[in-house]
């Protein structure tokens, strides 16, 4: 059998990317609703403050720093899922950084569907890719996922050394059934998170209770 074209293999690349990212755009929208909220709240305690006779100003003067505190934090949040969509190749990011960043926009997302993230990473500072990172850890946890049956906890544990950084993802059925939720936009499935890897220079295998990622360590 003939190896495909480049144009080929880059096309079944782009094709997991836009699948994993649409997978991935319930929990976006989640994380930039949840800091908005906070601002329209807060202009609605502030616009009853105006109509008062006699509006005290310093409670005023509160509600606006309060107001521009959110929405500093709420573009700085938009830039961050921005970069999710167009990674920068070149940025690195510490590797416990990284799971951080990824458990705290797909956990609730994940519970919903009956799965429970558990981020056993600590003091693994090594950098790595972070468009790598970000696109294939959540590419693993969806195929693991889409192939467990819920409930089930996937335990996420790393380790590192001067070259390499790798992440264990564990399957762990749950007791009990879970009802679901809605079917997603598609399953996932292994040989998509074997393109996206190939294309990061990251080896990905397949282990009996889960996966490894092991990504190069970048100066």
């Amino acid at each position: 059998m003939n190896a495909p074209s480049p144009e080929t293999t880059l096309l079944r690349v782009e094709a997991a990317r836009y699948a994993v990212l649409r997978r991935l755009s319930a929990a976006m929208r989640h994380q930039l609703v949840m800091h908005l909220q906070p601002i329209g709240m807060v202009s609605e305690v502030l616009a009853r403050r105006l109509r008062a006779p006699a509006p005290d100003l310093a409670q005023v003067s509160d509600g606006v720093g309060k107001i521009n505190a959110y929405a500093k934090v709420a573009v700085q949040a938009s830039l961050d899922l921005v970069g999710w969509l167009a990674p920068d190749a070149a940025a690195t990011q510490p590797l416990q950084a990284g799971v951080a960043d990824a458990m705290e926009l797909l956990r609730s997302n994940f519970g919903f569907r009956g799965y429970t993230l558990r981020p056993e990473v600590e003091g693994i500072a090594q950098p790595v890719g972070r468009s790598a990172l970000r696109m294939l850890l959540p590419a693993a946890l969806l195929v693991l996922s889409d192939e467990a049956r819920a409930p089930a906890d996937i335990v996420i544990r790393a380790q590192a050394d001067a070259y390499t950084a790798t992440l264990t993802l564990q399957v762990v059925p749950g007791d009990g059934t879970f009802d679901g939720v809605d079917p997603p936009y598609r399953l996932l499935r292994w040989p998509e998170l074997e393109a996206l890897a190939g294309a990061d220079d990251v080896r990905a295998t397949r282990t009996p209770e889960g996966a490894t990622l092991v990504f190069n360590v970048l100066e």
